[in-house]
């Protein structure tokens, strides 16, 4: 029998994939009823993944799916459709074929060689993804009440990068920022080349670190330094002030060369209001992040000058 691509996934990758999404879901709460309509598998075949039931593939093939399974369990956590689930996870394997990764395995199942198996498929940078992702977080966050007190005077914004983005296209961001509208946080949705100065400090992170492909900037003063010691982050602080466009995203990206932060303080200076840039691996990282230091934060606290 002729082993396609489609084959392979179903044998050999979706059966684990499917367990440890169903794991990551139920240790956040998901009923086995709730997990199993959204997986569209029988409750009778979550309960055997919960107990641990399922075939492990090759270590290596576990950990990118493992890295795959969390990707897709925050989306469905962070409110994504089953619609737009299915649309995430079916990129995720596409890209998997198309960077090569998943040639040679398949190549061995299905006995053909793996250039072969490359011809399958045709690389492209899909923009989808990134943008839905970032959507999605963004309405996270500005459902979040106490948001709108920490964002700063100069407004903030929230981007994710295409991995290795290569210049500010490949950056989407929030245009025009995230304001405020009768006391309310307010933004548009996502677009590809949004924010000149936040997609700067990640096409620069890249350099460093490029497995950090998000940010956002909130407003920074006594109270937020309290909450990120309380919080455990790992801070760097810099001092832009006087420093303008390249000169400063070199300047908050520069801690990153040394080792790897939660947040970066840039205490401005002259003309420059004082921030903190939250920094995750994807937007959904750090909107956790932001939640963990609101935990911290007076709920009365009002920006200090």
């Amino acid at each position: 029998m002729v082993r396609t691509p489609a084959i392979y996934i179903a044998d050999e990758v979706m059966p684990f994939l499917r367990a440890r999404i169903a794991e990551m879901l139920y240790r956040a709460g998901m009923t086995q009823s709730e997990i199993s309509d959204y997986l569209g598998i029988t409750q009778a075949m979550v309960s055997k993944y919960l107990a641990g039931k399922y075939k492990k593939p090759p270590e290596e093939l576990a950990r990118k799916i493992e890295d795959v399974a969390e990707e897709i369990s925050k989306f469905i956590l962070y409110g994504g459709s089953k619609e737009e689930a299915t649309v995430l996870l079916s990129r995720r394997l596409v890209e998997l074929f198309q960077s090569g990764f998943l040639c040679k395995f398949y190549s061995r199942y299905a006995g053909i060689s793996e250039e072969a198996c490359r011809s399958i498929y045709s690389v492209r940078r899909d923009r989808g993804d990134v943008l839905e992702k970032l959507d999605l977080a963004l309405r996270n966050l500005l459902g979040l009440e106490a948001f709108s007190g920490l964002i700063p005077e100069v407004r903030s914004n929230f981007a994710y990068a295409l991995p290795s983005p290569r210049g500010l296209e490949d950056v989407a961001a929030v245009p025009g920022r995230i304001t405020k509208a009768k006391g309310k946080p307010y933004a548009l949705p996502p677009e590809f080349g949004a924010s000149r100065f936040t997609s700067g400090i990640l096409v620069e992170l890249a350099e460093f670190r490029p497995e950090l492909r998000s940010v956002l900037n909130i407003r920074y003063d006594s109270d937020v330094r309290a909450a990120l010691e309380k919080a455990g982050f790992r801070v760097a602080v810099v001092e832009t002030g006087g420093r303008k466009g390249e000169d400063a995203v070199k300047e908050i990206t520069r801690p990153f060369a040394h080792d790897i932060y939660d947040a970066v303080i840039d205490r401005g200076g002259h003309g420059v209001e004082p921030m903190v840039y939250i920094f995750g691996r994807d937007p959904f990282e750090v909107v956790e992040k932001l939640k963990r230091l609101m935990e911290y934060i007076p709920p009365t606290t009002s920006p200090q000058t």
